[in-house]
């Protein structure tokens, strides 16, 4: 691959989004949002919330037809084969649409792909490097409980849901440690974008 695509990922409440919005504001880039694609697949009237509906019945609609999202989680993080199943209704789509997107670009264009399910998803094959946002395990916990208003148990079942943030950085070429101030982990940002030198072992 030619193009830099950086596939931006990490552990849910890392700051994956601190990250894109600075590579935006500061260094103008691209962002190309999964969850911006992900919402449009199951945006009201679209094939895809239909199949969802005749799936699990017009509960899962809320009132004005868009995605009951808090129902839907309910089901998928409950049962894992079922999420599977809703993953596959939706990926095919996001995938479509990143590489819609990216021909909007000149190939000399670097691009940043934002994608929380980056490795769950097996979406790497779409990006030319990957960066792992982390942080320590404590500072997760309490900026998803504080972001999401969950409790302590309700934060650490939605942590220990997804792929452990060591598997991730296992196949990082970049990772971008926010356990410190945001400073420290724009210096750091900076470095990964100006350099084409790996921190991968």
């Amino acid at each position: 691959m030619n193009q830099r695509i950086i596939g931006l990922t990490g552990g849910i409440a890392t700051g994956k989004t601190t990250v894109s919005d600075y590579l935006a504001t500061t260094h103008r880039l691209p962002i190309l949002d999964a969850d911006v694609y992900a919402r449009e697949a199951v945006a009201i009237g679209s094939p895809i919330l239909c199949t969802l509906a005749q799936r699990y019945g017009n509960d899962l609609l809320l009132a004005d037809g868009s995605l009951n999202r808090p129902q839907l989680g309910t089901i998928i993080f409950n049962q894992p084969d079922e999420k599977q199943w809703v993953e596959q209704q939706i990926h095919p789509f996001v995938r479509q649409r990143f590489n819609q997107v990216r021909r909007e670009y000149p190939a000399n264009q670097t691009l940043v792909y934002a994608i929380p399910l980056l490795f769950e998803a097996k979406l790497t094959h779409l990006v030319s490097e990957v960066w792992v946002v982390v942080c320590n395990l404590e500072q997760q916990k309490q900026r998803l409980m504080s972001r999401n208003s969950l409790s302590l148990s309700a934060a650490t079942a939605r942590i220990n849901h997804q792929l452990p943030l060591s598997e991730k950085v296992a196949q990082a070429d970049w990772v971008l440690d926010n356990s410190k101030d945001r400073k420290c982990l724009y210096q750091q940002v900076d470095v990964a974008l100006l350099s084409t030198k790996s921190t991968k072992p």
